[in-house]
C-alpha cells in the first residue's frame, strides 16, 4: 500500500507546475533585535517527496544516477514561498534514508563570512597536519586496548549503528568513558575517504556544541574514531519518547539554539569553513542536562581553500529529507545547504515529526510542506508536538515556525545565515521568557 501511495504522490507531484518566488534579501539584513521576519502565507506551491535512498551509481549509468538526482529533488522540496508577510550530546546513528551519490557542490568563499559579533564563539586553535594523524587527540590505544575497553566490541555495549559502523560505549583503563566508532570491515576501501574526513575536520574543531575528537586507531583492516560519550541519546530518541520525559518548549528551544551555535562556528570561526552535510535530529546529541552536541562529521566538507575560490567539487551526501534541493538541482554544496536542513530541523523539534512519514495521509506526508500549509492557514497551534502539554503563545510559534521556513527557503539565497539564525533564536526564547513571566 505504501508504494501504491507514493507512487500515486509522485504522479500528483510530477504535474504541478511548481515556481519559485523570491522572499526579499532585505529579510536577511534585520537587526536581530527586530521581531523575527515571517513569510507571506497567501502564496505556496509545494511539492512532496518520495523517502527512497539515493546510491552511489557507476559512471556507466551517471544519466540514471542523474535522472534519479533530479526526480527526487522534485518530490522532495516543498517549495512554499511566494510574497513575504510584512511582520516584523551517545549513538552516532545513520538514518535509513541516508545518500551517497556522485556529482559536485559549491560552498561559499571566505570573503563572504560576516564579521564577528557579541555572538561570536572562540575559533579553534591553529596546528599543522602531520602527515601522521595517529597522535591527534588526547586518548590514544591500540586494538588490544581497544578490546579489552569494549569487552571485544561486546553487543551489550553497542550503543548505535550507522553508515560508517557501529559505535560502542567503551571504559578506558583510567576509568574514563568514550565512543568508540568501529568501521565496517566490508567497506574497508569505501570507509577511507569518509575515515580521514571525519578524523581531520574533528582534530580542527572545539566546541562546546560539538562532539570532540579523542583519537582514532587505523590499523590494518580496523578503523576506528575514538569520541566524548555523551550520555542522554539522540534527539531523535526523545523526541519519539524513548527516554522517559518529554521534552517542554524551552528544552526544545534551547536545544535548537545550541545546534545553531554548532553550526555558526563550523561556517564562521573555525580555522576553515566546514560544511556538516548531514544536519538531522539522530545527528544531534543530549548530555545530561540536556545542552545538545551536533556529532557525526563523516559527511563534512571543508570551504574554499583560496580566498579567490568560490567552490569545491565533491560527492552528493546527506539525508533524504533534509536535503537541500537546490544542492540537489544545481550540484552545488554551500554553507545555506546546513541552513537548509537546520530549518526542517527545527520544524521536527517542534512538531516531534520526522522530515518524511509515508504512513501518514497524502497531505501530510512531507512534514515541511505540512507545516508550511498549517503556518499559511494562521493554525500554528496545531503544529505543535501533541505530546509536548504545555501552553505556547500563538505569537511565539508564529515566530519560530516562520524562522524555520525562511530556513528551509527552496533558493539559497533567501535563506539567512547561521549565524542570524541563532540570533533569532535567542530573540524568540527573550520574547518567550517575557511571556512567561506575564502569565
Amino acid at each position: 500500500m505504501e508504494m501504491v501511495a507514493t507512487l500515486r504522490a509522485t504522479s500528483e507531484v510530477i504535474i504541478v507546475n511548481w515556481t519559485f518566488q523570491q522572499i526579499g534579501r532585505e529579510l536577511l539584513q534585520k537587526d536581530s533585535k527586530d521581531e523575527s521576519p515571517v513569510p507571506d502565507r497567501n502564496n505556496y506551491q509545494g511539492e512532496e517527496k518520495n523517502d527512497s535512498n539515493f546510491v552511489s551509481r557507476p559512471e556507466k549509468v551517471g544519466i540514471l544516477a542523474a535522472g534519479s538526482v533530479l526526480a527526487c529533488c522534485v518530490f522532495l522540496c516543498p517549495c512554499f514561498y511566494k510574497k513575504r508577510r510584512e511582520t516584523s550530546d551517545t549513538a552516532l546513528t545513520k538514518d535509513q534514508y541516508t545518500m551517497d551519490s556522485a556529482s559536485s557542490f559549491e560552498v561559499n568563499s571566505a570573503a563572504e563570512k560576516i564579521p564577528a559579533s557579541p555572538y561570536r564563539v572562540p575559533p579553534s586553535p591553529r596546528f599543522s597536519m602531520s602527515p601522521q594523524l595517529s597522535r591527534l587527540g588526547s586518548v590514544h590505544l591500540n586494538m588490544s586496548q581497544v578490546a579489552r575497553a569494549t569487552r571485544n566490541f561486546s553487543p551489550s555495549l553497542q550503543i548505535g549503528e550507522g553508515g560508517f559502523g557501529t559505535v560502542y560505549k567503551a571504559q578506558l583503563d583510567n576509568g574514563h568513558i568514550v565512543a568508540i566508532k568501529r568501521g565496517k570491515k566490508e567497506q574497508f576501501e569505501n570507509l577511507r575517504t569518509e575515515f580521514s574526513s571525519e578524523v581531520e575536520l574533528l582534530a580542527k574543531i572545539d566546541h562546546r556544541n560539538l562532539v570532540k575528537l579523542l583519537g582514532y586507531v587505523d590499523q590494518g583492516h580496523e578503523r576506528l574514531i575514538i569520541t566524548e560519550y555523551v550520555p542522554n541519546g539522540t534527539l531523535r530518541e526523545h523526541l519519539d519518547g524513548q527516554r522517559g520525559k518529554i521534552l517542554d518548549f524551552n528544552q526544545r528551544l534551547e536545544i535548537a539554539i545550541d545546534v545553531a551555535h554548532g553550526l555558526t562556528y563550523l561556517h564562521l570561526y573555525a580555522e576553515k569553513q566546514i560544511i556538516h552535510r548531514d544536519v538531522k535530529s539522530s545527528n544531534i546529541l543530549l548530555t545530561e542536562s540536556m545542552r545538545a552536541k551536533v556529532a557525526d562529521f563523516g559527511f563534512a566538507k571543508l570551504g574554499p581553500m583560496e580566498s579567490d575560490e568560490t567552490h569545491i567539487s565533491t560527492k552528493v551526501k546527506g539525508t533524504v529529507g533534509y536535503l537541500d534541493p537546490e544542492y540537489m538541482k544545481t550540484y552545488q554544496l554551500t554553507a545555506k545547504s546546513d541552513v537548509y536542513s537546520f530549518g526542517v530541523l527545527l520544524v521536527e523539534i517542534m512538531t516531534g515529526r520526522r522530515p518524511v512519514e509515508l504512513k501518514r495521509p497524502v497531505e501530510e506526508r512531507v512534514t515541511l510542506r505540512w507545516a508550511f500549509n498549517k503556518y499559511n492557514d494562521r493554525r500554528v497551534t496545531e503544529l505543535v508536538d501533541p505530546l509536548m502539554v504545555e501552553v505556547v503563545g500563538a505569537d511565539i510559534l508564529d515566530k519560530i515556525f516562520g524562522l524555520a521556513i525562511q530556513c528551509a527557503a527552496p533558493i539559497r539565497a533567501d535563506r539567512p545565515d547561521m549565524k542570524l539564525v541563532g540570533e533569532q533564536l535567542w530573540a524568540i526564547r527573550a520574547d518567550y521568557v517575557r511571556s512567561m513571566r506575564r502569565g
